[in-house]
């Protein structure tokens, strides 16, 4: 068996799968790992054939009784050894994620290590009680003397894929939400950020965390429909594209397999004319850039009223130029490369379609010249609804500005979308930000800020639309982990009043019955509930005692 100590991540090595917490090499063939830096390859690692994926579910269902026996305490123990380890080694961490990925090293601490380890620190200390059984009221009289309550169980092997925009961050919480429920995994990377995955399944290992609790395969996409067909997967986690989202769902309904989905984002900014312009800004700016701009939840549209929208679009266009392009390893770096060349040529297309429909760039607008997959920070105006830079995911370092009468003409505009994902609102009325948040179509709507929160351990994610299905983080993002079974306990004696033979009295005593608890006239329910104790069946089935403890329901 191989060292359980993640190892140096060089051209030299070729990295593999974990199953089960062994290092399988792949029968699938060998792929490189590629620097968006150079467009040359770093690294290689091992793909797995069919077989040998088919074993990492196996692996996952044969763990899954004994990691859901397991307390919340116990495995809130193992989530924060893993938060150890991961704080450890943050520092290669964050360089791979440069490596690989193509974010500055500073920005892959931000946003893809911190968050990670808020996440399973949140989940270790709270999971208990986020889960914790929940006594029910009952309403219907006859049952009201019942123990009831609503419990939270596993689901049993998830599968979670993820994308390679944020291949540590999302991988990570994804994988500890479903751990924290007593779920086991399957966790598969994005092919453009394998390493990244397989060095987390490292860190698992590390941590100790039991044989066959969390498998990372590195598979080829070809065989990604027949994970998410599998009768073993008990659940999807899905991040990603809403092409590739669309088609996991139709696969996962096979087996009526239910699904989350993360899926894409066409996110508005409404900037309204008292906005503190400086902060505005600045936040729109880091909203629109980070990441070069490869954020679902990024600044992808600006709707800016009228009498300030000069002096914004000066500002902005100034702070995109002031933004330092280069290698994501040097330390003075803001925006790295794309992560991939097919993206670059999304970016590329959509500003040719808008200076084609007569938008003008005031800043960026063509790749620069240099090895990797660079563009520079871009700025447009004079865009509209025609153009596929303000209806398409660019998922690029491509900020549109639209001016606008008013905020209701902004409101409606942002609307105007097949996504829903988040929404910000800048404006120093804060009666008024209130106000236009109940009007957006989004999952999530921050006002004077933009995209933090997927870091916020405690807040929902996800959107409307075409943006997805269900939610992940938070409260809701943890009840996606478990099942809801309804438990009822009742320690009475004898037949219940509904049991088996009706007949002649059962018909009227249910007739009374009815008018007893539901007729609008007081003095009709009281007749009728005193009609109730002259049927035989009444006084034999029924406890007088529990009618007078929730005589409260009788009115």
């Amino acid at each position: 068996m191989a060292s359980s100590a993640p190892v140096e991540v060089t051209a030299a090595t070729v990295h593999h799968s974990w199953i089960a917490n062994r290092p399988v090499e792949g029968r699938g063939g060998r792929r490189e790992a590629i620097s968006p830096a150079s467009g040359r390859p770093f690294g290689e690692y091992s793909i797995l054939d069919a077989e040998q994926a088919s074993a990492a579910l196996d692996a996952a269902r044969t763990a899954f009784p004994a990691w859901s026996a397991l307390s919340f305490f116990e495995r809130g123990q193992h989530l924060l050894r893993v938060r150890d380890v991961v704080l450890r080694r943050a520092d290669e961490l964050a360089t791979l994620v440069a490596r690989e990925q193509g974010k500055p090293v500073a920005e892959a601490h931000l946003v893809e290590i911190l968050p990670a380890l808020e996440c399973l620190k949140h989940l270790a200390d709270h999971a208990e009680d986020l889960l914790r059984e929940d006594p029910v009221e009952s309403q219907i009289l006859l049952v009201a003397h019942k123990d009831c309550r609503v419990v939270y169980e596993p689901y049993g092997v998830v599968l979670v894929i993820t994308p390679w925009n944020y291949p540590f961050s999302i991988s990570l919480t994804s994988v500890a939400t479903a751990l924290a429920a007593g779920n086991t995994v399957v966790l598969k990377p994005a092919p453009a950020t394998t390493l990244i995955g397989l060095e987390l399944g490292a860190i698992l290992r590390k941590a100790g965390l039991p044989d066959g609790v969390v498998n990372v395969v590195a598979v080829d996409d070809a065989l990604a429909p027949g994970l998410v067909e599998d009768p073993r997967v008990s659940k999807i986690v899905f991040t990603g594209s809403v092409p590739t989202g669309k088609r996991v769902m139709a696969s996962a309904a096979k087996n009526l397999t239910p699904v989350v989905l993360e899926l894409g984002g066409k996110d508005p900014a409404i900037v309204l004319r008292d906005a503190d312009l400086e902060r505005t800004v600045q936040g729109i700016t880091w909203g629109a850039f980070v990441n070069c701009g490869q954020t679902c939840a990024s600044v992808e549209r600006v709707y800016v009223e009228e009498p300030i929208a000069a002096a914004f679009t000066e500002k902005i266009v100034a702070a995109a130029k002031a933004l330092r392009v280069g290698d994501p390893l040097e330390a003075e770096v803001d925006v790295g490369p794309l992560t991939l060349e097919r993206q670059r040529k999304i970016v590329e297309e959509h500003v040719a379609d808008a200076l084609a429909r007569g938008a003008k760039a005031l800043t960026g607008g063509s790749r620069l010249e240099r090895d990797g997959y660079y563009y520079p920070p871009t700025v447009l105006t004079g865009v509209d609804h025609s153009m596929r830079v303000m209806r398409e995911e660019t998922f690029g370092p491509l900020l549109p500005i639209m001016v606008v009468k008013d905020a209701d003409e902004a409101v409606r505009l942002s609307n105007d979308s097949d996504y829903g994902l988040t929404a910000s609102v800048w404006t120093r009325d804060m009666v008024k930000a209130r106000a236009l948040r109940g009007r957006l179509q989004a999952g999530v709507v921050t006002i004077n800020d933009c995209v933090y929160s997927y870091a916020e351990p405690t807040s929902p994610w996800g959107g409307f639309k075409q943006s997805g299905i269900g939610r992940t983080h938070g409260l809701a993002g943890l009840k996606e982990m478990v099942q809801v079974k309804y438990v009822a306990e009742d320690n009475n004696r004898g037949a219940v009043l509904w049991w088996f033979p009706y007949g002649d009295e059962f018909r009227r005593l249910l007739s009374t019955s009815n008018r007893a608890l539901h007729s609008r006239s007081l003095f009709t329910r009281l007749a009728n509930q005193l009609r109730l104790v002259g049927f035989p069946r009444f006084l034999r089935r029924v406890k007088l005692l529990d009618v007078v403890k929730n005589a409260d329901k009788l009115f």
